[in-house]
């Protein structure tokens, strides 16, 4: 009869390869410029690097390279959020505001910071590391075993994802890793309750993050030739608001 560990090994072997296949494939994709394939591609990285991270230092070197690429990608990434949330945003001002003028206005600059992104994204998936990280990522995980099961790991990484009153910004992000990161391996185990509750939690300090990065570059956006800083101060004023109903609400 299979043991918790040897099952925890095959889910685990199993997670892999998929996630492995899917970074192979969204390398293409990513390549072509298709929509969200760069989305995509860092949440396949993140889920390969969380089973990866199961099997120790064994897999260090690929984690490693894993957490690089994600790195590189996550520019690209966050200006396309920050697009959705700011020009949707000013598309919503008041009409006395000029909504549709500041929309085009933070449209252009975000086409500017989206183009420096994509350099990083394109520098990337040509140099030698990411190169090397893929033919690296063939055969894993070969003879090596996991640390534990991945329903003992999830629930580590759930301890992990509590909120407490009073957290900071730093905290809450780790908050929001660390819930991702249990979704994930919740996924692995085929505990699907919660998986679910994990991903409602990570979701919920997503929007947070997601105001926190759409401020910082609302602060970057105010001091460029152009801008209209009252109503760039409105929409930041929003973000703190979408923050702060973030922060209210109880985290799954």
């Amino acid at each position: 009869m299979a043991t918790g560990a040897d099952q925890g090994a095959r889910l685990f072997a199993a997670r892999v390869a998929e996630q492995r296949a899917r970074v192979f494939a969204l390398d293409a994709a990513v390549r072509a410029e298709e929509p969200d394939a760069v989305h995509q591609l860092r949440i396949a990285c993140r889920r390969l690097r969380v089973a990866l991270r199961a099997y120790g230092p064994a897999a260090a070197e690929p984690v490693e390279g894993l957490r690089r690429l994600g790195r590189a990608l996550a520019p690209a990434r966050d200006c396309e959020v920050v697009g959705e949330l700011l020009v949707g945003g000013a598309r919503e001002l008041p009409a006395e505001l000029g909504p549709e003028r500041v929309a085009v206005w933070l449209e252009r600059r975000l086409a500017e910071r989206a183009a420096r992104a994509r350099g990083e994204v394109v520098a990337a998936l040509a140099s030698d590391w990411y190169a090397a990280l893929l033919a690296g990522l063939d055969g894993l995980p070969g003879a090596a075993e996991p640390v534990d099961t991945p329903k003992r790991l999830a629930r580590k990484a759930a301890r992990k994802a509590l909120v407490e009153p009073g957290m900071g910004e730093e905290e809450l992000h780790r908050a929001r890793k660390a819930a991702k990161r249990a979704r994930y391996l919740g996924e692995v185990a085929g505990k699907e309750r919660f998986t679910a509750r994990m991903k409602a939690r990570q979701e919920l300090l997503g929007r947070y993050q997601d105001a926190v990065v759409a401020r910082a570059a609302l602060r970057e956006l105010a001091g460029q030739p152009g801008a209209d800083r009252f109503a760039l101060g409105v929409l930041y004023g929003r973000q703190l608001a979408v923050a702060a109903e973030a922060r209210a609400r109880p985290a799954g």
